[in-house]
């Protein structure tokens, strides 16, 4: 099969087109928490020599998204539970933050009503992909009425083992719609220049995901680590439904 060039820019490296395809793969779970990877099964999937798919690997290593196990291969890592946690803190820190410095127009709460009926046409058709990707924009377009948005860089860079955890909660927990009258109400607040409910109700939502990681790695706790590295053995685990 040909490389999956969604979202990948024409003036990629093969490399870069190679890491930025499985990296979106492994945050979306289409390569599950335990995943066996053979360089020759990706090269031949993805159209492309060994080499991009083992520089790949080595930079997907260096994120934490990727563990190769002497004599036994690589695999997906597990869902790091630390970095979870901080990659938490960081996005809650930047994100409560810039509300301080946020003064929404009516152009503002327009915009963000649009995002939210986005959302809720996205949970209409179950959408899980479409209600991800509106659910970063949101949360960008709040940094960027805050006049920073090129924290969301930041943010962004950190939070990899959040993503997956965040996907899994989607699938598996939390009712897209919960999630949805969470954004509201950080809506609502900003329209009624009520930044003390905007940040309180901004923190509720992004916390919650710790409560959906704990039911999830109570009923699948092969999927995560605690930062211990794990032997795994050759075989593939389960994929999510």
């Amino acid at each position: 099969m040909a490389m999956d060039k969604r979202g990948a820019s024409p003036r990629l490296s093969v490399r870069d087109q190679t890491l930025e395809t499985l990296r979106r793969r492994i945050i979306s779970l289409q390569l599950p928490p335990g995943e066996p990877l053979s360089e020759n099964e990706l090269a031949q999937e993805l159209g492309v020599s060994r080499t991009p798919v083992r520089e790949s690997l080595i930079l997907l290593r260096e994120e934490g998204l990727v563990q190769v196990f002497p004599q036994i291969g690589s695999f997906v890592s597990l869902v790091d539970l630390g970095r979870v946690s901080e990659a938490q803190f960081v996005r809650e820190a930047i994100e409560c933050a810039s509300l301080r410095d946020l003064a929404v127009d009516s152009d503002g709460i327009t915009g963000l009503r649009n995002i939210l009926q986005a959302q809720c046409e996205a949970d209409a058709k179950d959408d899980v992909e479409e209600f991800f990707r509106l659910d970063e924009d949101f949360h960008r377009e709040l940094l960027r009425l805050a006049g920073h948005e090129s924290a969301w860089a930041a943010v962004n860079s950190a939070k990899a083992h959040l993503d997956r955890a965040r996907r899994m909660s989607l699938l598996d927990t939390r009712p897209v719609s919960t999630l949805i009258e969470q954004h509201t109400a950080v809506v609502d607040a900003l329209e009624a220049n009520n930044l003390p409910d905007a940040d309180s109700s901004l923190r509720l939502h992004l916390r919650a995901v710790f409560e959906d990681v704990q039911r999830i790695q109570e009923a699948t706790p092969e999927l995560f680590s605690d930062g211990e590295a794990r032997r795994p053995s050759r075989r593939s685990v389960a994929r999510l439904a």
